[in-house]
Formats: structure tokens, sequence, C-alpha cells
């Protein structure tokens, strides 16, 4: 049998789709007169929504959307007719149904068969909120909002489910695309990342934006406070009780945006922070001079929610000095605390980040499509131990450069 030309098959699945959508059109009938002579009745149901369900093995929230469909056709002949003959989908006429009127009837069956399922679906809600009947839907809507947190400690996770009106879910959805849009996010990974995972960073982003008072501020750690209770066992030996996982720990340690209370197995508090582990704001200062107020990660040149990191963690005996703190955004120092990359010196004395598989990140970092860009001729300068105080002595003694752009 020889295979059927392309333009066969894409009038054998036309023309099937017709038959089935008039064979949709007399399902939704009979259902409709069996709902009227109360046919579930007979077998000890309440409702036709019930009976559709169990007989025609159905969820109850398809079952209850043929039923409100089969219903409202009675009342409209135009959309019937088209629906009948298989011009009609059944998806337009869900839609349709939910609008139509003696008035509009006609007019909304001319842009349905111009037009494809999704618009009209678009159009129809949206004359569905000009009609009275929406303002129960958005008292509803409104009564109906909340959001619900659960935390899971065994992968180290915590799931958000939001349910809110439209008006304030829009607000979310340009929140999320400003977010998005900020440069901080815009630099390449090393991988491809999913859309999902993209709107998540964009989120967190958001929220930081907003516990950070301003954008000014944003990046610093004097606005707001996380508390995150370790045991001191678990940060010397690994072992013991921590509300993080231990290298998220350690990255909030670097630039004491957290206070790590560190406790006994009784769960008695021994301290809470070190001073050593703060960095002042002189030296501070003098880590944003020395990087550029930007990330020390090569081919990173991002200068908001900068973290000053301690290449030898704090909580492994780090000190707190200008030769031990480095400068990284939050991609990149959670990329250096929970992705498994590292920092060392190289024989000149300047930072050289490695991947998790000991590979060195090329100085011009990487880009989409994971290639060294030859021209780049960006140099990180990290001056040799020991030797930076005196040449920025002077920038070191005024304000701290600001640590983004508008």
């Amino acid at each position: 049998m020889r295979p059927l030309a392309i333009e066969e098959l894409d009038r054998n699945i036309s023309d099937l789709c017709v038959r089935i959508n008039a064979a949709t059109y007399e399902l939704l009938i009979l259902i409709r007169e069996f709902d009227q002579r109360g046919g579930y009745l007979k077998y000890g149901l309440h409702n036709t929504v019930e009976w559709l369900a169990w007989r025609c093995d159905l969820t109850s929230a398809t079952a209850r959307e043929k039923v409100r469909v089969a219903r409202a056709l009675g009342d409209l002949p135009v959309v019937s007719s088209h629906f009948s003959s298989g011009a009609l989908a059944y998806s337009k006429v869900r839609s349709l149904t939910r609008v139509a009127t003696e008035k509009n009837e006609e007019s909304l069956v001319t842009f349905a068969l111009n037009h494809t399922a999704s618009q009209v679906a678009e159009y129809c809600a949206e004359l569905g909120m000009g009609m009275p009947a929406s303002l129960g839907v958005a008292e509803r809507a409104f009564s109906n909002r909340a959001l619900r947190i659960r935390r899971n400690n065994e992968k180290g996770m915590m799931s958000i489910s939001i349910d809110l009106p439209l008006e304030a879910g829009e607000l979310i959805e340009k929140a999320l695309d400003k977010a998005r849009d900020d440069e901080c996010l815009k630099i390449p990974d090393l991988v491809d990342i999913s859309w999902s995972k993209r709107q998540a960073d964009a989120f967190v982003t958001m929220l930081k934006e907003y516990l950070s008072g301003s954008e000014e501020s944003a990046g610093t750690s004097d606005n707001y406070l996380v508390n995150i209770h370790v045991d001191q066992s678990a940060l010397a030996e690994g072992v013991g009780r921590s509300s993080l996982p231990l290298e998220s720990v350690k990255r909030h340690c670097c630039d004491g945006h957290a206070i790590v209370m560190t406790e006994t197995k009784q769960g008695e508090p021994l301290s809470i922070g070190r001073k050593s582990r703060v960095v002042p704001k002189s030296i501070e200062r003098a880590v944003k001079a020395r990087d550029n107020n930007c990330c020390s990660f090569p081919g990173c040149s991002n200068r908001r929610f900068l973290h000053i990191h301690h290449v030898e963690h704090w909580s492994n005996g780090g000190e707190t000095s200008l030769d031990n703190l480095v400068l990284l955004c939050t991609k990149h120092h959670t990329a250096v605390h929970e992705g498994g990359f590292s920092i060392r010196k190289n024989f000149q004395d300047r930072w050289t980040f490695y991947r998790p598989d000991g590979i060195a990140v090329p100085d011009c970092g990487y880009h989409a499509i994971d290639m060294v860009d030859e021209g780049t001729d960006r140099e990180y300068l990290n001056p040799p131990r020991g030797g930076l105080l005196s040449a920025v002595e002077k920038l070191v003694n005024e304000p701290p450069p600001p640590a983004y752009f508008h």
C-alpha cells in the first residue's frame, strides 16, 4: 500500500475533524435531552453531571462543562447550525456559549469562523468581563484569593502556589517580565535553562527588590535579615542539624545578610554570628573598588545584587580579609556554593574560577553557545596579595559606589 500524499493526508484529517465536530454536536443534544428528562434519577444519582462522569468515564469538570454547553445550545440556533455541520469545533463552541446571546450570536459565529480557537477564547473572555454577570465572577475571584507555602526539607525546596484575581495576576506577570529583563538575569548560563527556571529566578529577583526597599540599596545586607539555625558541628564537621543545606548556609555567611545561629545538640544558642565573619565597611569599600564594583566571575558584568564572598569559607576558618574576599553577583555566588565551582589564585596571583570538573573558566567567560570569545580582552585585575590598600587608599575613604545600574 502506497503512502498517502501530504495533501491527501491533510484532506482526510480535515474531513475527519468535521465529522468529529458533527458527532460531538449529536452527543451534546442527547445529553441535553437526557438532562431534561431527568434520566439520572433512574440510576439513583443526583444530576446529569454525576451520571455522565460515571457512564462515560469523564472527570467531573469535563462532565460539568459538557452539560453546560449542551444546555446553552438550546438557545443558540446559529451556533447549533454551524456546530452540527462541523464548521465549528467544540473548543470554539465552549467559548461562544459563555457569552453568546440572541443579539450577538451571529457576529460571534462570524468571528469564530475566521479566527483560531485561542483567539476566540480570548475574545469571549474579554466580552465576559464586560457583562454584568462578571461582577459575581470578580467577587468570587477576590474572595477565593490565596497563597500557600509548603516546605520540603528533604528536597531542600519550597513550593509556592498563588490564586489571585486576574488584575492582581497581571501585576505579577508585569513584574516578572521586568525582573526577567533585568541585567542580572541576562547573563549567559553554562547550559541553557528552561523558561520555568528563568521565571523562578525572576520571582526571586522581584522579592529582593522589595526587601531591599529600593533599587539603590539592592544587593546590600542592611535592609532585611534571615535567621538560619545550624549546629556548630554541622559547620565544622559536616555532621549536625541545619535549617538549610550547608552550602547555602555558607553562601549566606559570606556577606552577612543572614544571622547564622550556632547551636548545641540541645538547641541552645552558642553564638549569633561572629564579628570576623561580617565584612567591615572599610574592607567592603576596598573590595568593591578593587573589583570595579562588578562581579568577578569571568564574562559577567553584573553590578547589581553583589555579594562579598569568602574564598576560603568563613565556616572553614577563612579570614575576613581583603585577600580572601571577592565580589560576586547572586547567580555566580550560588554557582560557587551550590554549583560546585571553586576559586583559587593562579601563578600571577589572580583569581581563577574552576568548573566542578576542574577545568578553568576562560577569562572571557561563557556565552550562550558555551564558546570562548577570542575577541574579548577583559582582564580581572585581582591585585597581588597585600598590595591593594595603597592603590585604593583614597577610594576606601569615599562613599561606596552604587551596586547597580539604572
